[in-house]
């Protein structure tokens, strides 16, 4: 088996998460669910992942009725 070298960690995954929390936490603080609810939907429609998912509605390609 070889020897593996330990490499120096340049990104600390838990400490970014708690920043990205705390941050969201002083955001939302204060907001009814109703305002929370809507908080979350602004933030998920304006990622690079819900204008992705607004093209493929867009393309009809999504049946979106239950």
């Amino acid at each position: 088996m070889a020897s593996r070298t330990k490499s120096e960690k340049t990104f600390d995954c838990i400490q970014y998460k708690r920043k990205v929390q705390s941050e969201i936490y002083d955001e939302i603080k204060g907001m009814s669910h109703a305002e929370e609810i809507a908080y979350f939907q602004r933030q998920a429609d304006s990622s690079v992942l819900g204008q992705w998912w607004k093209s493929v509605k867009a393309r009809g390609r999504v049946q979106t009725d239950k």
